[in-house]
């Protein structure tokens, strides 16, 4: 019997060196990373401003309530997103190493 794999979707920060922030939303968390980082994005706000290293994510099981929370994230003002990431990265490190080893498994 073959096993169906649960769909998880993903909301996260990226960041530039400068800490400009973009919030997204989607259900391949490794691919959109790694397609933000290669500036596939021609003209839109995460390559002009070179926002490109994985400061935060979280993830869901239900794509609505992924969707919800990157909406609320979203409104945040800047100082609450900031405590967000700094309450799971307090060096604002990339993490895009930590997914390219979890896409393995």
């Amino acid at each position: 019997m073959e096993s169906r794999r649960t769909k998880i979707y993903y909301v996260y920060i990226i960041a530039s060196i400068s800490k400009v922030l973009y919030i997204g939303f989607t259900d391949s968390l490794y691919k959109r990373i790694k397609e933000h980082k290669k500036g596939f994005y021609d003209n839109a706000f995460s390559k002009k401003y070179k926002v490109n290293r994985l400061v935060y994510w979280e993830y869901y099981f239900s794509k609505n309530q992924a969707l919800e929370r990157e909406n609320q994230i979203k409104k945040y003002r800047r100082e609450k997103k900031v405590r967000l990431i700094e309450k799971y990265n307090v060096k604002w490190e990339d993490l895009y190493p930590t997914i390219i080893e979890i896409s393995k498994l």
